[in-house]
């Protein structure tokens, strides 16, 4: 499993990002053919489904783990077996979930943001926004925190859990 201990840092200002709710990014999006090449490469994964998101706003397309390979911690899903979702062209941000210390090191570099409900203890420090990538560099980057969402959702590298997150 990559634990994006390599992770480089993220060119230029953070992106302006709509808080608390709905959490989007604002500025700095994501081009929309980059967006669907990261969508093209998230859905084509062993064991993932997509569907409308069930907690993020009309348009976000989410990414569920069937049932049998959801074994990651309950942290590791949003809503049921949701673990990430990609926000609507006009923002073209994700939410998805990390284990923490990679959680801390895509806000460190630049490359995401907690939720806001991270900060008030209403979420786990888990959930991130990782910005849209700019450019096909920056795809290559959020394509690999997806994938290391991705293994945090199967339980990879992990020691034995339940199986099927909170739902």
């Amino acid at each position: 499993m990559d634990r994006l201990e390599d992770l480089p840092t993220r060119v230029g200002e953070r992106p302006l990002t709509r808080q608390p709710m709905p959490h989007q990014q604002l500025t700095q999006n994501a081009p929309p053919a980059l967006q669907e090449a990261l969508f093209e490469r998230a859905r084509a994964l062993p064991g993932v489904r997509v569907a409308p998101s069930r907690v993020s706003v009309p348009g976000a397309r989410a990414f569920y783990l069937e049932p049998e390979w959801a074994r990651g911690p309950s942290e590791a899903f949003i809503l049921g077996h949701e673990f990430a979702h990609l926000h609507p062209p006009y923002d073209g941000s994700l939410h998805l979930t990390l284990p923490p210390e990679q959680a801390e090191r895509v806000v460190e570099r630049g490359w995401g943001e907690f939720h806001p409900l991270v900060a008030q203890g209403a979420l786990p420090p888990t959930y991130v926004m990782v910005y849209g990538p700019r450019d096909e560099t920056e795809l290559e980057v959020v394509w690999r925190i997806f994938r290391a969402s991705y293994a945090f959702a199967r339980g990879e590298g992990m020691k034995p859990a339940r199986a099927g997150g909170n739902g």
